[in-house]
């Protein structure tokens, strides 16, 4: 079998990481962990330098105090993988 060598186009790269179609994906992803979390909690995006980014946060001060007692971001992401 003959050796196969891929040069990735750097730029195009980057242009599909902050297309609107990504964070399309990233906002669905980030969308169910907050539908697991519960009430209190929002989703944020943006375009970062690289690509784009989606957190989920706990806004609410009963979420903030939920989560610093039950993790409950850090489970909602673990049990999405």
């Amino acid at each position: 079998m003959a050796d196969v060598e891929i040069e990735l186009d750097s730029a195009g790269v980057r242009e599909l990481l902050q297309s609107a179609e990504m964070m399309q994906i990233c906002v669905a992803h980030a969308n169910a962990g907050r539908a697991a979390c519960g009430d209190g909690y929002e989703v944020d995006t943006y375009v970062g330098k690289t690509r784009v980014n989606a957190m989920l946060r706990a806004a609410t001060p009963a979420a903030k105090a939920d989560n610093a007692k039950n993790n409950t971001i850090q489970k909602a992401i673990r049990a999405m993988k």
